[in-house]
């Protein structure tokens, strides 16, 4: 369980670093946002690195596990998607500031953190593809969900996106349910 101080270095740390860059941020400046010393920050993280593992580690473990709940209070995949969608939805329009630090900032992870990170997102992808399949092969569903991430995961480029959930939301599951071509 998180103590106060530490959710809020959490909530600092994501505004901050989607704002300057994880590398444009000192730890003297995470300490100065919360009211304390940089070095008090360490009494509640041991690193800046272990601050930003804990966040982007901390999105994917809760993207998936919460992505297996609504799995599985769903009675059809079809049920399954749309929780998924509304689910991921809340998500992206709520954590705005942890998708840029994601898209920006992965790198900057240490490698076993950059590792766990997409083993959990490839958990997730997962769970997607599972209602996708059939009728569409597990390729097509992969590339799918992936397409629409970036349509949900847009949140933080648009403005005023929370009156644009039900036009993403629409787009987001037109997208999944599309009927394939056949190839010429």
């Amino acid at each position: 369980m998180r103590s106060p101080r530490q959710a809020q270095l959490r909530r600092e740390a994501a505004r901050m670093f989607a704002e300057f860059g994880y590398h444009g941020v000192s730890i003297e400046d995470l300490g100065a946002s919360v009211g304390i010393s940089g070095p008090g920050v360490y009494r509640h993280f041991p690193s800046k690195d272990a601050l930003l593992a804990d966040l982007l580690v901390g999105i994917s473990e809760d993207l998936l596990e919460n992505g297996r709940v609504e799995v599985a209070g769903a009675r059809s995949p079809a049920e399954a998607l749309e929780r998924l969608v509304d689910r991921h939805l809340a998500f992206s329009l709520g954590e705005p500031d942890l998708i840029r630090v994601q898209d920006r900032d992965l790198a900057s992870l240490s490698p076993s953190d950059q590792h766990q990170v997409r083993r959990l997102q490839r958990g997730y992808v997962e769970l997607w593809v599972d209602q996708l399949v059939p009728p569409l092969t597990r390729d097509e569903a992969r590339a799918r969900a992936h397409a629409v991430f970036g349509l949900l995961n847009s949140t933080p480029h648009l403005d005023d996106p929370t009156s644009r959930a039900v036009m993403l939301k629409a787009m987001a599951l037109s997208a999944l349910r599309a009927q394939t071509r056949s190839q010429p």
